[in-house]
C-alpha cells in the first residue's frame, strides 16, 4: 500500500485531484450509504472511473468493494458492478494512456493489487462461492477476475484454490454452462488454474475434464474448428504433458479412441485456414505427448498399441501421404509418426507396409528417405525424415536386415526400374551435399544398431566406382572418402558410422585392419596439432582405432593388439591418445545430442551428433582408457580368463539344458500322476456309490422282512398250521439263500486276497528286477517296510475270515436243526384251502419283490467287480510312473473297508437268525398252546412270550368265525 501511495503522490495535481475526491465520496456512500440504491449508483461510478483511474479507485475502493461482496449477495447487480471494477483494477489487458515516467510502476500494479486481495485467503473462497450463482452478470465477470488473479499470481493463488473445500470441482461447472461465453472463458480460467501444477492437473482429470473437453472439441468441428478448439487442446496439453497418472487415465479411459476423427482431413486441396493449421498443430502435439520417449516404456507401449489398435497410425499415415498438407503440418505428422512407431514392433511392421499413392505404388520409407537425402527439401522436413527412420530401426531386428537386404547383391533389382532404401542412402552416402552425406550415414548406422548379424552382411556390400574398374566394398570405400578431407559434417557422419559398425564386431575389424593404408591414417589424423575445429575429427579417429584394438581378435599378425599399442605410444603418446579420446564428450554440441533422441537443430551446422552415438562413445569411452594402458601380460591373462569363462559357461549351459529336460520330464509325471489321481478318486467315488445303493436296498430288504412279520401277526384269525407251512418256510429258504450269498463273499474275497498278493509279488519282482533307473531309485527300504506290512495285514485278514467262516458253518448247523424241527410240527397240522392259498399269494408276492431285489444286487456286484478289474489297470500304470507306494496305500485302505463290509454283512446275518430264533420261540408257544408236545428247554425259552399269548384272541374263535 506504502508503494501504490508513492506513485500516486507522484503524479501531478491537477484534474486528478478532483478525481480523487470524486472517487473518496462515491467510497464514503458506499461504505455508509443505507439504502441499496444509493450503494449500487456509488458502485456503478466506481466501475466507470476505474478503467482511468486505476490506481485511485484500487487504493480507496478495494476494501469497500470487497465488503459490498460480503454483505449485498442477495443483489446480483451491485455484484456485478464490483467485481467489473475488481477485474478493471487487477488486470493489465486494458490498461489505456499511461505517462512515460510510470509505465514500469503501472506494469506491476496488477500483480501488487493481486497481492493484496489475495493476502486474505477468505477473499479467494468467496469469489469461489460467487461463481456458483448462475446469474450471468455475477459468474461472468467472476471468471474474468479469478482468471486475472491465476496469470498475475498464480503459484500462490492456486494453493489457496487447492486447500478451499471444493474449489476445483466449483470450477469445473463452467465446463458445463449453457451459455458459450462463460464457457469459453472457463476453459481459458483452467488453463491458468492448471498451468505446472500436478496435483490440480489430477483433480481436474478425475472431474470428467478429458469427457467435456473431447465433447466440446466435437461439436466446434474438430479441426476445423475456431479458436475455442485451439483452447481446448492447451488445457488438454497442461493436463497430460509430463503427468504420467493422467496420461495413464486418458488411454484407460478410451479417450484416445475419440482423437482419431481430429485427423480425418481428406485429401483435398481446398486449402488450409491458419486456425486450422494451429489446430491440427496441437493435435499432433497431443498425440505425441502420449507416446512420447521421456514417458515411461510400459505406458509408451500401452498408447502404441491403443493408437494402432483404433486405426489412429492408419489416419496419421494417410495424412503422411496426401498431397496439400502444408510443409509444417507435414514435418509435424511425420515426426508423430515416428514416436508412434518407435521400439513397438506391430506400429513398425505396419509402417513398413504402408505404400505411398504413387505410380507404381513406392513404401513409404522409400519416398521420406527421397527427401530426407534430396538437399532442395527444407531443413526441418529432413529432420523429420531421419527421425523418423531412427524410429522405425529402433529396436526392430526385422526391419534393419530388410534395410541391409537392399544392399546385397542377390536382392538388387537388376532392371534399375525400382530404387530401394539401401541404395537411397548409398547414394546420400556418397553424395556431394555434407548434410546428405551426414543424415545417410546416421541412418545406415542404426540400421547397424546392437545387431551383429547385419553388421556382417553389411560387409558383403559391393560398389561399383567406375566403369572398368573393379567394385570396392562399402567399407572400403568410406574410408577412402575419409581420407579425401572433405567438410567436417561428412567426416564426423562417416567417423560415426565406422565407429558403429566396428564395435562389438571382430569381423567387421579385422576387414577394416586388412587394408593398410587405415591405420596410418588414423595415427596421422590424431597426431597432428590442428585447429579446434579439427579436434573433434582427431577425437572420432582416435575412438575408432581404440575400438580397433578393444574388439581385435588378434588374427591379423601385423595388426595385433599389442603391435597397435605400441605404435600408439610411439607415435602419438597414451596420455595424448587419451586426451583427444576426450574431445568427444567434452565438445558443446555433445551434451545437446545426448539429451533427446529427435535430431532437432536449429541449422545443418549443428547437425554434428547423433543420440545413439553419444550412447555409444558413453559406453566404449572408459573401457578404451583400459584397453589402451594394460600390458601384453594383462591381456593374456584377461583371454585366459575369457576362455575359462566361455568354458565354464558352455559348462553352465549343457547343465542347465540337462535341468531343463529333467524338469519337463518331472512335469510330464507330475501331469500323469494327477490324472491317474483324479481317475482314481473318481473310481472311488462310484465305487461308495455302489456300496450306498446296496446298503440302501439292504435297508429295503430289512423293510420287507419287517413288513412281512406284522402280516403274519394280522393273520391270527387263521390256524397256527398255516402260519408254518407258508410264511415259516419262505423265510428259511431265504435264509438259506443269504448263506449261499455269505458263501459266494467269501470266495470273492479269498480272489481279492489272492489278487493283492500276486499284486504285491509283482511289486517284489519289479523291486529285484532294476530294468527301470527311476522305479530303482525312488523304491527303497521304506518301501519294502510297507510291503511287510501289507503282508502281516493280509495274514490277519485272512485268519478272520477263517474264523468267520466257521461261524457261518455253525449258524448252518444250526439252521438246519431249525427246519427239521419245523418240518416235524409242519406235518401235524391241517389248514383249510382257502387259508392257504391266501397266504400263498401273499407269499410269492413277497418272493417276487426279494428276488428282484436279489438280482438288482447281483448286477451291483458285478459291476463292483468290473470297477475292481478297472483298477488292477490303473495300479498295474501307476507301478511304471514311480508310484508304487502310493498303490499299496490304496490297495491297504481297500482290504480294510471289505473287512469292514464282510463284518457288517456277518453282524446282519446274526440279526437276522436273531429275530428268526424269537419267532421259533413264539411258535413253539403257540404249538403248546393248542396240545402239542414241546420239550422243557422250549418250555424255559417260551416263558417270556406268556405275556403276549394272554393277549390274543382264541383261536378256536376264528375258525368257527370262518
Amino acid at each position: 500500500m506504502n508503494f501504490l501511495r508513492g506513485v500516486m503522490g507522484g503524479q501531478s495535481a491537477g484534474p486528478q485531484h478532483t478525481e480523487a475526491e470524486t472517487i473518496q465520496k462515491l467510497c464514503d456512500r458506499v461504505a455508509s450509504s443505507t439504502l441499496l440504491d444509493d450503494r449500487r449508483n456509488a458502485v456503478r461510478a466506481l466501475k466507470s472511473l476505474s478503467k482511468k483511474y486505476r490506481l485511485e479507485v484500487g487504493i480507496q475502493a478495494m476494501e469497500h468493494l470487497i465488503h459490498v461482496l460480503q454483505t449485498d449477495r442477495s443483489d446480483s447487480e451491485i455484484i456485478g458492478y464490483a467485481l467489473d471494477t475488481l477485474y478493471n483494477i487487477i488486470s493489465n489487458d486494458e490498461e489505456e494512456e499511461v505517462e512515460e515516467n510510470s509505465t514500469r510502476q503501472s506494469e506491476d500494479l496488477g500483480s501488487q493489487f493481486t497481492e493484496i486481495f489475495i493476502k486474505q485467503q477468505e477473499n479467494v473462497t468467496l469469489l469461489l462461492s460467487l461463481l456458483e450463482e448462475f446469474d450471468f452478470h455475477v459468474r461472468w465477470p467472476g471468471v474474468k477476475l479469478l482468471t486475472s488473479l491465476l496469470k498475475q499470481l498464480g503459484p500462490q493463488v492456486q494453493q489457496i484454490i487447492l486447500v478451499s473445500p471444493m474449489g476445483v470441482s466449483r470450477l469445473m461447472d463452467l465446463l458445463a454452462d449453457s451459455r458459450e461465453v462463460i464457457r469459453n472463458d472457463g476453459v481459458l480460467l483452467l488453463q491458468a488454474l492448471t498451468r505446472s501444477n500436478g496435483a490440480i492437473q489430477k483433480i481436474v482429470a478425475f472431474e470428467n475434464a478429458f469427457e467435456r473437453l473431447l465433447d466440446i472439441i466435437s461439436e466446434e468441428g474438430n479441426s476445423d474448428g475456431g479458436i475455442v478448439v485451439e483452447d481446448c487442446l492447451i488445457l488438454l496439453q497442461n493436463l497430460l504433458k509430463n503427468n504420467n497418472s493422467n496420461q495413464n487415465f486418458f488411454k484407460e479411459g478410451s479417450y484416445i479412441q475419440r482423437m482419431k476423427p481430429w485427423f480425418e482431413v481428406g485429401d483435398e486441396n481446398s486449402g488450409w485456414s491458419a486456425q486450422k493449421v494451429t489446430n491440427l498443430h496441437l493435435m499432433l502435439q497431443l498425440v505425441r505427448v502420449l507416446v512420447s520417449p521421456t514417458n515411461p516404456p510400459g505406458a509408451t507401449s500401452s498408447c502404441q498399441k491403443a493408437m494402432f489398435q483404433c486405426g489412429l497410425l492408419q489416419q496419421l499415415c494417410t495424412i503422411l501421404m496426401a498431397t496439400g498438407v502444408p510443409a509444417d503440418i507435414l514435418t509435424e505428422t511425420i515426426n508423430t509418426v515416428s514416436e508412434v512407431i518407435r521400439g513397438y514392433q506391430v506400429n513398425q511392421d505396419y509402417f513398413a507396409s504402408v505404400n505411398a499413392p504413387s505410380n507404381p505404388p513406392r513404401p513409404a520409407i522409400v519416398v521420406l528417405l527421397m527427401s530426407m537425402v534430396n538437399e532442395r527439401q527444407p531443413f526441418v522436413l529432413r529432420c523429420a525424415v531421419l527421425y523418423c527412420f531412427q524410429c522405425f530401426l529402433y529396436k526392430n531386428q526385422k526391419g534393419q536386415g530388410e534395410i541391409v537386404s537392399t544392399l546385397l547383391p542377390s536382392t538388387i533389382d537388376a532392371t534399375g526400374n525400382s530404387v530401394s532404401a539401401g541404395q537411397l542412402l548409398c547414394g546420400g552416402l556418397f553424395s556431394t551435399d555434407s548434410l546428405s552425406n551426414w543424415c545417410a550415414a546416421v541412418a545406415l548406422a542404426h540400421a547397424l544398431q546392437e545387431n551383429a548379424t547385419q553388421k556382417e552382411q553389411l560387409l558383403r556390400v559391393q560398389l561399383a566406382t567406375s566403369i572398368g574398374n573393379p567394385p570396392v566394398s562399402l567399407l572400403q570405400q568410406c574410408t577412402n572418402i575419409l581420407s579425401q578431407g572433405n567438410k567436417i559434417q561428412t567426416r564426423v557422419g562417416l567417423l560415426m558410422l565406422l565407429c558403429t559398425w566396428l564395435s562389438n564386431c571382430p569381423i567387421a575389424v579385422t576387414h577394416f585392419l586388412h587394408n593398410s593404408a587405415n591405420v596410418p591414417f588414423l595415427t596421422g589424423q590424431i597426431a597432428e596439432n590442428l585447429g579446434e575445429e579439427e579436434q573433434l575429427v582427431q577425437g572420432l579417429c582416435a575412438l575408432l582405432l581404440g575400438i580397433s584394438i578393444y574388439f581385435n581378435d588378434n588374427s591379423l599378425e601385423s595388426y595385433k593388439k599389442e603391435k597397435l599399442k605400441q605404435l600408439i605410444e610411439k607415435r602419438i603418446g597414451k596420455e595424448n591418445f587419451i586426451e583427444k579420446l576426450g574431445f568427444i564428450s567434452k565438445h558443446e554440441l555433445y551434451s545437446r545430442a545426448s539429451q533427446k533422441p529427435q535430431p532437432n537443430f536449429p541449422s545443418p551446422e549443428y547437425m554434428i551428433f547423433d543420440h545413439e552415438f553419444t550412447k555409444l562413445v558413453k559406453e566404449l569411452e572408459g573401457v578404451i582408457t583400459k584397453a589402451i594402458y594394460k600390458s601384453s601380460e594383462e591381456d593374456k591373462k584377461e583371454e585366459e580368463v575369457k576362455k575359462t569363462l566361455e568354458q565354464h559357461d558352455n559348462i553352465v549351459t549343457h547343465y542347465k539344458n540337462m535341468i531343463r529336460e529333467q524338469d519337463l520330464q518331472l512335469e510330464e509325471l507330475k501331469q500323469q500322476v494327477s490324472t491317474l489321481k483324479c481317475q482314481n478318486e473318481q473310481l472311488q467315488t462310484a465305487v461308495t456309490q455302489q456300496v450306498s445303493q446296496i446298503q440302501q436296498h439292504k435297508d429295503q430288504y430289512n423293510l420287507l422282512k419287517i413288513q412281512l412279520g406284522k402280516d403274519n401277526q394280522h393273520q391270527g384269525s387263521y390256524s397256527e398250521g398255516a402260519q408254518m407251512n407258508g410264511v415259516q418256510p419262505e423265510e428259511i429258504g431265504r435264509l438259506r439263500e443269504e448263506i449261499e450269498e455269505l458263501k459266494n463273499n467269501q470266495e470273492l474275497l479269498q480272489s481279492k486276497l489272492t489278487e493283492k498278493d500276486s499284486v504285491i509279488e509283482n511289486l517284489k519282482s519289479s523291486q529285484t528286477s532294476g530294468t527301470n533307473e527311476q522305479s530303482s531309485a525312488i523304491v527303497s527300504a521304506r518301501d519294502s517296510e510297507q510291503v511287510a506290512e501289507l503282508k502281516q495285514e493280509l495274514t490277519t485278514l485272512k485268519s478272520q475270515l477263517n474264523s468267520q467262516s466257521v461261524e457261518i458253518t455253525k449258524l448252518q448247523t444250526e439252521k438246519q436243526e431249525l427246519l427239521e424241527k419245523t418240518e416235524v410240527f409242519a406235518k401235524s397240522v391241517e389248514v383249510q384251502g382257502e387259508t392257504e392259498t391266501v397266504i400263498a399269494t401273499k407269499t410269492t408276492d413277497v418272493e417276487g419283490r426279494l428276488s428282484a431285489l436279489l438280482q438288482e444286487t447281483k448286477e451291483l456286484k458285478n459291476e463292483i467287480k468290473a470297477l475292481s478289474e478297472e483298477r488292477t489297470a490303473i495300479k498295474e500304470q501307476l507301478d511304471s510312473s514311480n508310484s508304487t507306494i502310493a498303490i499299496l496305500q490304496t490297495e491297504k485302505d481297500k482290504l480294510e473297508l471289505e473287512i469292514t463290509d464282510s463284518k457288517k454283512e456277518q453282524d446282519d446275518l446274526l440279526v437276522l437268525l436273531a429275530d428268526q430264533d424269537q419267532k421259533i420261540l413264539s411258535l413253539k408257544n403257540k404249538l403248546k398252546d393248542l396240545g402239542h408236545p414241546v420239550e422243557e428247554e422250549d418250555e424255559l425259552e417260551s416263558g417270556d412270550q406268556e405275556d403276549e399269548d394272554d393277549e390274543s384272541e382264541d383261536p378256536g374263535k376264528d375258525l368257527d368265525h370262518i
